[in-house]
């Protein structure tokens, strides 16, 4: 799939274009972080790297192969990732080697889940207690907009609390999933 169907209007400074386009190339853009995800932090990078796209996206040039706006994605969030490991790390040879590994992963949009899935993801964010329901659904329906702090402020909440909820959230989430018989891991693969 094509992503650059979208670029047009994300060259434009269109908002729902580009978020039309991320809600596609988020998944490829987790996966090709995947290598890193125990050394950074991946979700921090993804952020910064679709901030940095939508910020450079005006002076785009198309290369006349498919997905080019994903594939500057990639190599955006790729670089922020191995300065982020040099930087804590300061391990060149490690970051060379990550940076190997990581031109294996593919970025090709994935089909999306199937709609069995999607029920059953619903199902057991509905069962979340209230709060970290609130947290998880607050960062969903800001899709990276806003910061944690201003989510957590627009709930009434500290950072450190709304953080706390978001990440219960999340693994309550996934015991569900998996106590229902899906492979999480798998799915995000």
């Amino acid at each position: 799939m094509n992503l650059d169907r979208y670029l047009p209007g994300v060259m434009a400074g269109d908002a729902d274009a580009f978020a039309k386009w991320m809600i596609e190339a988020e998944g490829p853009l987790r996966r090709s972080l995947a290598p890193l995800a125990a050394k950074v932090d991946a979700e921090a990078v993804l952020q910064e790297a679709l901030l940095r796209v939508w910020q450079v996206a005006p002076r785009f040039t198309p290369d006349g192969r498919d997905n080019g706006l994903l594939r500057l994605a990639v190599r955006i969030a790729r670089n922020l990732a191995i300065s982020e490991l040099r930087r804590t790390h300061g391990r060149a040879a490690e970051a060379d080697e990550l940076e190997r590994r990581l031109e294996q992963v593919a970025v090709a949009p994935r089909s999306p889940p199937d709609p069995h899935l999607r029920r059953l993801i619903e199902d057991c964010r509905q069962k979340l207690p209230d709060q970290p329901r609130r947290a998880l659904a607050a960062r969903l329906e800001a899709e990276g907009s806003l910061s944690d702090a201003r989510l957590a402020e627009d709930l009434g909440m500290k950072k450190n609390t709304f953080l706390q909820n978001f990440g219960r959230a999340r693994k309550l989430l996934k015991a569900c999933l998996q106590g229902l018989g899906v492979n999480v891991e798998e799915e995000l693969a």
